[in-house]
């Protein structure tokens, strides 16, 4: 565990040491971090990354949704960015801003009614932080679709403005510079009709509730989509391969550990059922990767993240 007798920069926003992060997450499970700072803006940031000794770790946290801490919890500071960080714009040229901590579906709700289509961000859980780090995606786009630019942070307190070609954005992935927090992206929007694409996100937003556990304590989708394979053994990335289906046919859907379950209703959300601990969800993960191979020689990828360390 980091010294916490060791003096940390002085903020103006909220510096809390050896705090709890389960219930900053949607699965609601993981140890304490050993600080969490919770900027009061920019400025408040970047004089802690430049002023913060430099061998303590620090991780960027977003809403918890697509994330697992370990019971053992996180070393080092996870920084929490809320308000201060959660405007959205849009621009005369159309383009949206929006701040890291922004939810997903509002930044969606908020280009609509300006006539700008983000629709695919509405079904998406998280943040925008989260959605650009991940190139997040669904009904066949993704935020490398239209993605400008985003503003980040670097450790020494830098401020740089990075066009989205230097994220070199895949599918679930982005090379950010290290120790880089996102604290805002610009979005080129396509036009559209308010109404209509209100209707388009609330038959999304039905779709999703009637093939997803939208109630349930959930970190969204466990695994990414395989690649499979072309006829000249290529790998193909139109991901026709579902996660859930080999899964499925692996046997695992309502597979059980402790609390831990893969969900019935879709078998690609690691569920905590009960009292859960963060090892019963990833040995529960690991399991089913463990299976998967075994049945269709295909390895499953994690999309949720996992960091900390297990319990001692």
């Amino acid at each position: 565990m980091t010294d916490l007798s060791d003096p940390l920069p002085q903020v103006r926003g909220r510096l809390t040491p050896n705090r709890p992060l389960s219930d900053l997450t949607w699965l609601r499970v993981g140890g304490p971090a050993d600080w969490l700072f919770q900027p009061a803006d920019r400025e408040d940031l970047a004089d802690f990354l430049r002023d913060l000794d430099p061998s303590v770790p620090v991780f960027p946290m977003g809403v918890g949704s697509n994330l697992i801490v370990r019971d053992g919890g996180v070393r080092g500071v996870v920084i929490r960015l809320g308000r201060g960080f959660n405007g959205i714009e849009i621009g005369d040229d159309g383009s949206v801003r929006a701040g890291a901590a922004a939810l997903d579906s509002h930044v969606a709700r908020k280009a609509a009614q300006a006539g700008r289509d983000l629709t695919f961000l509405r079904t998406i859980p998280g943040a925008i932080g989260g959605a650009v780090r991940m190139n997040a995606g669904c009904y066949g786009a993704y935020v490398a679709d239209v993605l400008r630019e985003v503003s980040v942070i670097h450790r020494d307190g830098r401020t740089e403005v990075l066009p989205a070609k230097a994220l070199e954005l895949g599918y679930r992935s982005s090379s950010l510079p290290e120790g880089a927090v996102i604290v805002e992206a610009v979005f080129d929007a396509g036009p559209g009709e308010a109404a209509a694409l209100d209707a388009r996100m609330d038959e999304q937003i039905a779709k999703r509730d009637a093939s997803q556990p939208t109630k349930d304590r959930t970190a969204g989708s466990t695994f990414r989509n395989p690649a499979g394979f072309s006829s000249t053994g290529r790998a193909d990335d139109s991901h026709e391969l579902k996660a859930w289906k080999v899964i499925d046919e692996a046997g695992l859907r309502g597979a059980r550990l402790g609390g831990a379950v893969m969900n019935e209703k879709h078998p690609n959300f690691l569920t905590n059922a009960g009292e859960a601990t963060a090892a019963e969800l990833e040995a529960l993960g690991e399991k089913v990767r463990k299976r998967v191979y075994e049945h269709s020689g295909l390895t499953l990828e994690w999309e949720i993240m996992r960091v900390g360390q297990p319990s001692a």
